[in-house]
């Protein structure tokens, strides 16, 4: 919980800063992208899940 914590509290900072600076915003600039993130994310975990079920069948 504390990481996601300062994750949000860094994102926020830093949309700030991008903000103040009239830089363009450094996330995906619709749903799309955030969905795309997030498929990412569960993509990884998929596999994390999955790889060790497969090793012990290929054994």
């Amino acid at each position: 919980m504390k990481e996601i914590l300062f994750a949000l509290i860094t994102g926020f900072i830093v949309g700030v800063v991008f903000a103040v600076m009239k830089l363009p915003i450094p996330a995906p600039p619709a749903a799309a992208g955030v969905v795309g993130i997030a498929g990412i994310y569960f993509g990884f975990k998929f596999v994390s899940w999955v790889g060790p079920m497969i090793s012990e069948v290929m054994k």
